[in-house]
């Protein structure tokens, strides 16, 4: 057919990926890759001209990761259904992605075949979330009552105009470092990696305009979003 139904992006950072992932989804007669792009900034200014109806989006990119691309893509353009894709299965990435509107989460590792029919599900409006991720995050949910308080954000900053647009997991690290907790401490008291935490850590800053966290623990207090 020449007008196939789904209008896809990829959006990944790794060329290889892109390039695969084209050449295997365009071969669905129901998936046309209309447009592509090598990180969340890229794939927002292009959106407009490629007009997809369906995202696959990377988590961890340069210049923008998938979450903060999902969140303002879906503030644009909210009919866009989106579908993050990565390789790392930690919990927070899901409650982030699907926080901010994503309606599908899976592995890299995931079957071309498994992958195309995914995408079509969600486009007819299902919600995806691999059985494996779903058990993990009904854990964390469960869990999270009993849970340290500590370095947990209070109510002030989730909504407060002045907290620049940070994630309740960034106001939970933000709090923490605020406490004078180090990446290692922060990421046992909130079961993440250093890796994930020195993440969290640097948009803070770039959300916030500071260098350190001196001066993110300092505007956090200032401002009242700790």
């Amino acid at each position: 057919m020449n007008d196939k139904e789904i209008k896809l992006m990829l959006v990944d950072d790794q060329d290889l990926i892109r390039e695969s992932l084209h050449i295997v989804l365009d071969m669905d007669p129901d998936i046309e890759v209309v447009g592509m792009a090598e990180n969340g900034r890229a794939a927002l200014e292009r959106i407009e001209t490629v007009r997809p109806n369906v995202v696959l989006m990377d988590v961890r990119m340069p210049e923008m990761d998938g979450v903060r691309a999902t969140r303002e893509l879906k503030t644009r353009w909210p009919d866009i259904r989106v579908i993050i894709l990565t390789t790392f299965q930690e919990i927070d990435y899901v409650v982030e992605a699907l926080g901010a509107g994503a309606e599908g989460y899976l592995l890299k590792a995931i079957h071309p075949k498994e992958l195309a029919e995914g995408i079509k599900w969600v486009h007819r409006g299902g919600t995806l979330i691999p059985q494996d991720i779903a058990k993990m995050l009904v854990s964390r949910l469960q869990s999270s009552g009993s849970a340290d308080p500590s370095c947990e954000a209070d109510d002030r900053g989730r909504d407060t105009p002045g907290s620049y647009g940070l994630s309740d997991r960034e106001l939970q690290v933000l709090q923490c470092v605020s406490d004078g907790l180090s990446n290692r401490e922060i990421a046992e008291k909130l079961y993440l990696s250093e890796g994930t935490v020195k993440n969290y850590i640097s948009s803070i800053y770039s959300k916030m305009d500071v260098r350190d966290r001196v001066q993110a623990a300092r505007k956090a207090h200032d401002e009242g979003i700790v």
